[in-house]
């Protein structure tokens, strides 16, 4: 499942389980890369959480979570980041992420 969200929304989640959360901008190109990455990773793995949320418009959120760049993923399990993947990055080294919080 793929989900875009914002600040607010992000503060109201369901933080049990598994989850990554991508920062991205429209503006960016390895960020409109990484989306064709993650629409192929939730074909193989549905139930697996990703949110992602615009960068430019969540300041408050991305300076509360100290993201510095973008795309920028961070993975949760159980309400606690677990770690961090910056730039655009190939399918094998998020699913190896993934599987290690799942």
């Amino acid at each position: 499942m793929i989900q875009e969200i914002t600040a607010d929304e992000f503060d109201a989640l369901d933080m049990s389980g598994s989850m990554m959360v991508e920062f991205y901008s429209k503006t960016c190109g390895p960020c409109k890369m990484l989306a064709f990455v993650l629409k192929d990773i939730d074909k193989t793995k549905p139930d697996f959480k990703i949110y992602t949320i615009d960068f430019d418009e969540n300041a408050e959120l991305k300076e509360r979570l100290q993201v510095k760049g973008f795309p920028s993923m961070l993975f949760f399990k159980d309400g606690v980041e677990v770690s961090r993947l910056a730039g655009l990055k190939q399918k094998p080294v998020i699913v190896k992420e993934i599987e290690a919080i799942a």
